[in-house]
């Protein structure tokens, strides 16, 4: 009911909304298109796009589905180099460009001049606003699917002291930063609960709203048909460090126990520069690269695997692997913001050792993995479809409003 209320109450009001959004990636193309589109439903949006070059459209229209660019800024960048600034960056909270790009000053004063004829200015990812001055916007959502910080407590326990020395000054840098979030922006959007509460731990006091990641529902109830000889498979950028990490271990500390019992099982790898990743030569491993609609070559698989030990925010691969009924075999932190059991919907395995006998499991003993999946299948219908999702967005939209 609440929920009919908020959709009727943003379309008499039909606020204009200004959104800014980098070129994205695939993986954030999902949530970015969808979370415009249910902005669409209550507003006017137009978008801005942070690029290389101010003209630079090439590919945009068709990646955002004829959600027209209002205009696009130039960015350019701005690296922290030299001691000194190095210095000022680890110890000033407040100061600018933190990931070491910035929108020249004219496509500034741009923006600024044009929120007069918005009501509300909406940032995809933190990256994108952090890449004008420390500004503080009134009427604005950032929508931070990875809080950083959290990247970081992640990694703490991996690599060289050097390397462990360096995470621990990054994550003191971000969460200094993450705690002024709520003095530079009216709403705050995470991806999960636990993004939510870690905020709210060390002090974030905005106001803050849980937009999960989701997946597109299918025309029709999917239907599986795996195949023989056995295949597990994984979905994924190679140009994202958690997937290659995730994959190296597995290949390295998972795979060869798998083999011992199930000598003829492959591993299926899908994704931008899967099939120029050099770690997974041979091995009964497939290296597909892209593939432009993976819904047929996932319903082959006996299960996908998520062996992410990196990374921040919530897996898109989850929800779309509940979207096809695949069964899961994933760590805790790939399966994280999902409010999943181990045995419920899929699998959880944080060990090699564990890992590879889940994988053996849902090979030998694939009937108790497809019930898992069936339950995550209705989890997926009520809880992570963007049509289940939209909600959520209008909710943000009135809270930033109503501040």
């Amino acid at each position: 009911m609440r929920t009919m209320v908020i959709a009727s109450k943003l379309n008499r009001l039909s606020p204009r909304i200004l959104y800014v959004s980098e070129r994205w990636t695939h993986g954030a193309q999902v949530r970015c298109l969808n979370v415009l589109r249910a902005l669409q439903q209550v507003g006017i949006v137009e978008v801005v796009i942070l690029d290389y070059a101010s003209n630079n459209a090439g590919g945009i229209s068709e990646a955002i589905s004829g959600i027209q660019a209002a205009y696009y800024l130039a960015k350019e960048m701005r690296p922290n180099t030299g001691l000194i600034e190095k210095l000022r960056f680890t110890v000033d909270p407040k100061t600018h460009y933190p990931y070491g790009w910035a929108v020249p000053e004219e496509g500034v004063r741009r923006i600024t001049r044009s929120l007069n004829e918005f009501d509300a200015i909406w940032f995809f990812k933190l990256r994108s606003a952090d890449m004008f001055p420390n500004l503080a916007w009134q009427r604005s959502v950032v929508d931070i699917d990875d809080v950083q910080s959290t990247y970081e407590r992640a990694a703490l326990g991996n690599g060289s002291p050097l390397e462990r020395f360096r995470t621990l000054r990054n994550l003191y840098i971000w969460r200094r930063r993450e705690r002024m979030l709520g003095q530079r922006f009216s709403v705050l959007a995470v991806c999960s609960e636990e993004d939510k509460t870690y905020l709210r731990s060390i002090g974030v006091g905005a106001r803050i709203h849980v937009i999960p990641n989701g997946f597109e529902e299918p025309f029709r109830e999917p239907a599986r048909s795996p195949v023989i000889p056995p295949r597990l498979g994984f979905i994924g950028g190679f140009d994202h460090l958690p997937n290659r990490d995730g994959i190296s271990w597995f290949v390295k500390s998972c795979w060869p126990q798998i083999k011992r019992e199930v000598p003829q099982a492959r591993l299926r790898l899908v994704g931008r520069d899967s099939d120029r990743f050099p770690d997974v030569s041979g091995l009964d491993v497939d290296r597909l690269g892209w593939v432009e609609n993976p819904s047929d070559e996932i319903k082959t698989w006996i299960a996908m695997i998520v062996p992410i030990r990196l990374g921040a925010g919530t897996r898109v691969k989850i929800a779309h692997a509940f979207s096809q009924k695949c069964p899961i075999v994933s760590t805790s932190l790939g399966a994280l913001g999902y409010g999943v059991v181990d045995r419920r919907e899929m699998y959880l395995a944080d060990s090699a050792e564990a890992f590879g006998r889940a994988c053996i499991n849902v090979i030998c003993a694939p009937g108790e993995a497809e019930r898992m999946a069936q339950r995550a299948w209705f989890q997926f219908l009520e809880k992570w479809t963007w049509h289940a999702i939209r909600p959520r967005v209008w909710a943000a939209v009135e809270d930033c409003l109503s501040s």
